[in-house]
C-alpha cells in the first residue's frame, strides 16, 4: 500500500480498521499481475497486503530483523529497535548502515517519522495494546503490518504474563516467517536458500548428541522472580531436539516465574543461561546470573551449579527466531563437553 506523509497520517486516525485476532500464520495470495503483487497475506488474524515489494521497512524486533539482514535485505531497512543482543558476526557489516530508532521500544510516533512503507514485529505484545502501536493503527495510514507467525499461532496471549501455548513451538513457525517475508520483499529464493541452511544446520546438531535423561533449565531474566521457560516455546525447540527433559515442562506458560526453592527442589543437570546486554531486568548477563546462583544459600547446593555445567545463550537463540538453530548447536556442543552426550 502507498504510505502516507505523517501530516497525512493525522487526518486518517479516526478511520476504523478491521481488529487483530491471533490464530493463524498461514499465507493467502490474492489474484495479482505479472509481478506477483498486490500480495495479501493472512497473517495473525490479519489480512496483510502489500502493493509491491517494501523499500522503507521497519522492524521493530531484533528477531524479524536478523531475518530480513540473513535475506540480504539491509537497503530496503529504514529503522530497526528493541535489541536483546549484539548481532553475529556475519550480520554485522550489513546492519552497520541501518539506522536504529531504539534500543527498546520506539514511540510510534518515531516510527512514522522514519516514513516506512511496511512494519513488521516478532512479539504481539509489540503490535497490541501498551506496545509501539496496535495494527490498526498502521493500516489506518496506508502502512501494511507483519507479525511473526511464531507469536500467535498455536499460542494464547492474553492475560499479563508471555503468553502460553496449547501447541509445541516448532522450526515450521520460523520456517514460514522466512518464507512469507521473501515473498513480500519479492526474493522468495533467498527465503527457500536461508531455510535449506537452517534444516541443515539443525539436523546436523541433533545428530551430534543426545541428552537421554538429562534434565534441564531454562533461565531468561530476572534474579527476584526469575523467567524460566515453560514446556512448549523456543527452548522447547532445543529440549525435543536432543531428546533432553525440561524440569518445568509441567507448565504451557511461555516464561513463568518460578520460585528459588522449587527450582531447586527440580534439580537440573544442566542450566541453560541467558546471557542478555538489554538493562530492564535484574541479573540480564550471564556472569551475573552464575554470580547469584553461585552466591545464593538454595541455588549453590544444586548439581548443574556444583559441576558448574552452564550454557551461555543469546536472548535471540531463547525466543523463537533464527538463531533458535545456534541455541541447539550451542546445548549439544556443551552435552559433548559435559560428558552427557548419548
Amino acid at each position: 500500500m502507498p504510505f502516507a506523509r505523517p501530516t497525512a497520517c493525522l487526518a486518517l486516525l479516526a478511520v476504523l480498521a478491521a481488529g487483530c485476532a491471533v490464530d493463524s500464520g498461514k499465507a493467502e495470495t490474492t489474484a495479482s499481475g505479472p509481478s506477483g503483487y498486490p500480495l495479501t497475506l493472512d497473517n495473525c488474524g490479519a489480512k496483510t497486503t502489500v502493493e509491491a515489494a517494501p523499500r522503507q521497512a521497519v522492524s521493530l524486533n531484533q528477531g524479524v530483523t536478523e531475518i530480513l539482514l540473513s535475506l540480504g535485505l539491509a537497503d530496503r531497512l529504514a529503522g530497526t529497535a528493541t535489541w536483546t543482543d549484539p548481532l553475529p558476526e556475519s550480520l554485522t557489516g550489513a546492519d552497520a548502515g541501518v539506522p536504529r530508532l531504539a534500543e527498546n521500544a520506539p514511540s510510534f510516533e518515531r516510527v512514522l517519522a522514519a516514513e516506512p512503507d511496511f512494519v513488521a514485529a516478532s512479539f504481539a505484545s509489540t503490535l497490541g495494546t501498551g506496545g509501539v502501536a496496535e495494527r490498526d493503527r498502521f493500516e489506518q495510514l496506508g502502512v501494511p503490518t507483519y507479525l511473526s507467525p511464531s507469536d500467535c499461532v498455536g499460542k494464547d496471549n492474553g492475560g499479563t504474563g508471555d503468553g502460553s501455548r496449547t501447541t509445541p513451538l516448532t522450526m515450521d513457525a520460523i520456517y514460514g516467517e522466512i518464507r512469507d517475508l521473501a515473498r513480500i520483499f519479492g526474493v522468495p529464493e533467498r527465503g527457500e536458500d536461508l531455510v535449506a541452511s537452517l534444516r541443515g544446520r539443525l539436523e546436523a546438531a541433533a545428530d551430534s548428541a543426545t541428552g537421554a535423561d538429562v534434565s534441564v533449565m531454562y533461565w531468561f531474566a530476572n534474579a527476584e522472580a526469575p523467567y524460566l521457560a515453560g514446556c512448549c516455546g523456543a527452548p522447547g525447540v532445543i529440549t525435543n531436539e536432543l531428546g533432553l527433559r525440561n524440569v518445568f515442562d509441567d507448565t504451557t506458560d511461555e516464561w513463568p516465574q518460578i520460585n528459588w526453592e522449587t527450582v531447586a527442589e527440580r534439580d537440573p543437570d544442566v542450566l541453560v543461561i541467558g546471557d542478555l546486554t538489554r538493562r530492564s531486568q535484574t541479573a540480564e548477563t550471564a556472569a551475573k546470573k552464575i554470580g547469584f546462583l553461585e552466591g545464593h544459600p538454595v541455588t549453590r547446593e544444586m548439581t548443574a551449579v556444583k559441576n558448574q555445567r552452564y550454557v551461555l545463550l543469546s536472548g535471540q537463540a531463547m525466543n523463537p527466531t533464527i538463531r533458535t538453530v545456534e541455541g541447539v548447536e550451542l546445548v549439544a556442543e556443551a552435552l559433548r563437553r559435559f560428558g552427557l552426550a548419548g
